[in-house]
């Protein structure tokens, strides 16, 4: 026999649909801007500010393996800015040292010149002519930027031929913040 349910039950089920549709409604209405979110803070990462880890020992003291640094981008770089450029199908991380047109000499003793003026370097702790096969002195190209690491004996830069100067359009952003480790959070300095 069909059983004719009562009017506190249908009133019970009918705030058990409710209840289980608000529910449906506002997981939904989370999920949806989650993914808003997700989104939004992928188009910044990869356009506005990209976010780098650091791997390897080139760049000692400045940055040290593990760091995770935040960049922008930027048309045109200036001496001292730390950049991230893509080698190989890597992303490689030095500093600039001359800018197109500019003349770098590096002696034997690792004193890096600039227009055949001494450059200002408190943030590297030795000096050294590292890995160099190139002719000193030596001239920028128009378009392209001469980098190298902080670490010189150990850094691979533009003073080898299979590294060189680095194009404008391999350069994906100057590098302005540490992000990671929370102790080293702060502003990158030339």
């Amino acid at each position: 026999m069909l059983e004719i349910p009562t009017l506190e039950q249908v009133e019970k089920e009918l705030e058990r649909l409710r209840y289980s549709s608000r529910y449906r409604s506002i997981l939904r209405s989370t999920v949806n801007t989650l993914i808003v979110a997700i989104a939004i803070a992928i188009i910044i990462a990869t356009l506005i500010l990209p976010i780098f880890r650091i791997y390897g020992t080139s760049m000692t003291p400045t940055l040290v393996e593990g760091d995770m640094v935040a960049a922008t981008k930027t048309e045109r770089p200036n001496r001292g800015d730390l950049i991230a450029f893509y080698y190989n199908n890597k992303i490689l991380v030095k500093r600039v040292i001359a800018i197109p047109g500019e003349w770098v000499n590096i002696d034997k003793d690792g004193n890096v010149y600039v227009n055949d003026k001494l450059l200002d370097e408190p943030y590297i702790k030795q000096k050294a002519l590292g890995q160099c096969d190139i002719k000193l002195p030596y001239q920028v190209e128009q378009g392209r930027y001469f980098v190298m690491g902080d670490l010189r004996d150990v850094s691979i830069d533009s003073r080898t031929t299979s590294i060189g100067c680095i194009p404008q359009e391999q350069i994906t952003g100057r590098l302005i913040l540490k992000i990671w480790p929370l102790n080293r959070l702060g502003l990158i300095r030339n």
